[in-house]
């Protein structure tokens, strides 16, 4: 795939069939145009029929006399289809873009009309204007290869397992907590001690609460078995590269080569070290320092206007929760390389400020610690000052605790009634 770009006269997007996807679980709406033509052609697929979507593209290539072999451009917004249709596309030999929907010009007025005929329309306008060169009409997604994005799920799915438990936990002691007792931590002996508490006015356990706790400690068991599981496939996955590299041999997958070296900086354990790896470093490609913040959403956006001028605070686009976890990343290395380059500018700029301008710095250092990171895995720039971990620090990788686990945590027969 490759964008074309318009030479004065726009003869570069001559002969070309431009179409737009606006896409439904039930239906495809399509939009063809033709440079240099006011007229478009509007067609309904049923949704998810690629066939009949390649057979439309036939009937348009007739209407508006183009040959057969005709360059077809397409586009659609990203969303819950993912890239399976990009794919598809690009495989039956159209060029396809695959647009990020808040890049796209809408009507400022209070009150808008919006339908999926207008935004078909709205969309093949866009693309014309980006295939003639228009870059700022509309933003490309970086789509994956299927690889990369197959392998984002272990470390997405041990996120949502995570959340499951902390849920699964949360109810449990609110319920027990709504009938007087405190129980603090949810251990392996669950289920035998809920016939032994009593609520907070000396009652027994009442039976369907009672049932309905058993049954929530099944699925909470089933959880953490899932995500040890998981991090144990992950520790594999880890120790199975780091072994490639110490034989000096670097054909393995790009993605778990530097998740690993990721992992030897000191305060990057393995929950940042994978999640980098697999959602930023590996497959997508930063011409500057300026994209990797643009994409991370830590860029500021300024109001200037006539005698106006202000901040509107960060962007925040892109993935929040990489945002996260990259802010979180930056408290850590403030603790794990007190002695770096980045941690004493840190500590000079707002180390002595109060909360809210240390909270401010922090946003500051993880853009430029994310930055630090980049040079670190496209050039190998150790980071100015970073400390490596040793051999046995490398060796400790995350272990969820599990139910029957007694380390830090008090026994069920200990809690109490309100």
């Amino acid at each position: 795939m490759h964008a074309t770009s318009s030479d004065s006269n726009g003869n570069a997007v001559q002969g070309v069939l431009f179409m737009s996807l606006e896409l439904s679980k039930d239906q495809w709406k399509l939009t063809f145009s033709v440079a240099g033509q006011t007229r478009l052609r509007r067609r309904t697929v049923e949704g998810g029929k690629f066939d009949r979507l390649l057979q439309e593209i036939v009937y348009a290539k007739k209407v508006y006399r183009l040959p057969e072999g005709a360059r077809v451009v397409s586009c659609y917004e990203a969303g819950r289809d993912g890239f399976w249709l990009h794919r598809a596309l690009l495989a039956s030999g159209l060029d396809n873009r695959v647009l990020d929907a808040s890049s796209l010009e809408v009507d400022r007025r209070q009150k808008r009309a919006k339908t999926d005929r207008l935004d078909g329309e709205r969309l093949v306008r866009a693309l014309l204007r980006y295939e003639q060169g228009d870059r700022a009409a509309c933003r490309v997604v970086h789509v994956p290869p299927a690889e990369d994005e197959d392998a984002r799920h272990l470390q997405r799915e041990l996120q949502t397992l995570r959340d499951e438990r902390i849920a699964h936990e949360n109810r449990m002691r609110s319920a027990l907590f709504a009938q007087g007792i405190r129980c603090e931590y949810v251990r392996q002996d669950f289920v035998a001690q809920l016939s032994t508490w009593q609520t907070g006015d000396g009652r027994p356990l009442p039976p369907r609460l009672r049932d309905r706790l058993a049954r929530d400690f099944e699925r909470l068991e089933l959880c953490v078995r899932q995500i040890r599981q998981r991090e144990a496939e992950r520790n594999a996955l880890f120790q199975e590269a780091e072994a490639r590299l110490k034989a000096g041999h670097n054909d393995g997958p790009v993605r778990e080569q530097i998740a690993v070296r990721l992992f030897q900086l000191r305060g990057i354990g393995d929950e940042s070290a994978w999640t980098f790896s697999l959602e930023l470093f590996s497959w997508r490609k930063f011409r500057n320092r300026r994209e990797l913040g643009a994409l991370l959403g830590l860029t500021p956006v300024p109001f200037a206007s006539g005698q106006l001028q202000g901040e509107q605070g960060l962007s925040k686009t892109g993935n929040s929760r990489l945002r996260s976890l990259t802010i979180e990343l930056a408290w850590l290395w403030l603790h794990y390389q007190p002695s770096s380059a980045l941690s004493k500018w840190y500590q000079e700029k707002f180390g002595k400020g109060n909360r809210r301008v240390r909270r401010i710095g922090i946003v500051a250092l993880a853009r430029k610690l994310m930055v630090a990171l980049w040079k670190y895995v496209e050039g190998g720039e150790i980071p100015a000052g970073a400390v490596m971990k040793t051999e046995t620090q490398l060796r400790r990788h995350r272990r969820t605790i599990g139910l029957t686990s007694k380390s830090a945590r008090k026994s069920p027969s200990q809690s109490t009634a309100l």
